[in-house]
């Protein structure tokens, strides 16, 4: 593809490296930002930009947020006796949008999968763990794993059932409303809330 500028061709190809985004459509974006007014494109890289360098990780449930806890941990209102674990991110905001858990979450940063390398070390078990051993922790009653249900997911939540029998909770997992080998973030709000609200006892 010929460009005819070269910074045109540098923004298309940075463009074309977020996921989905071909070279046509960077070019599509990249051309629709030059048409708009100069104001605000630069609106939009000023938030790109303090997105990149204010957002931060949540210091107890590792979820992303603009302060060293996150508006959900910072929430008297949710229910603290509820912490519900789940792979990343996506899933808080899959599971936030059905509106039908009231409690806090627990972000893994992913789930085991030996073909990827990604062991249990490299997951948020560990501060799982001492979260519960904590003061707070006592009063948590019951853990869900909210995991995708593939193989690594049950593998994940086997690991994690097992780590967590050392604790007086339960332990719960989503109904499989979710279907076999699917995403938590792929299934609509209604078989996702059913799920959360018809959880069983793992076993």
């Amino acid at each position: 593809m010929d460009f005819p500028s070269k910074l045109i061709e540098n923004a298309v190809e940075e463009v074309a490296k977020l996921p989905g985004i071909g070279k046509k459509t960077a070019l599509r974006l990249v051309l629709h930002l030059l048409k708009r007014d100069e104001e605000q494109t630069m609106r939009l890289a000023e938030s790109l930009q303090t997105m990149r360098t204010q957002v931060q990780y949540c210091r107890k449930c590792h979820n992303l947020s603009d302060e060293a806890l996150c508006s959900i941990c910072a929430n008297p209102k949710r229910d603290a006796a509820l912490l519900c674990v789940v792979e990343d991110i996506r899933d808080v905001l899959a599971i936030e949008n059905t509106a039908q858990f009231k409690g806090l979450y627990h972000v893994l940063g992913g789930i085991i999968s030996p073909v990827e390398g990604i062991g249990p070390a490299d997951l948020h078990i560990d501060s799982l763990l001492e979260r519960l051993r904590s003061e707070e922790g006592a009063g948590v009653r019951e853990v869900i794993l909210a995991l995708s249900p593939t193989m690594e997911g049950d593998t994940t939540a086997f690991y994690l059932q097992k780590k967590l029998k050392a604790f007086p909770i339960r332990i719960s997992t989503i109904a499989r409303g979710v279907p076999i080998g699917g995403d938590l973030e792929y299934a609509d709000e209604v078989t996702l809330g059913r799920s959360i609200l018809s959880r069983i006892a793992y076993e």
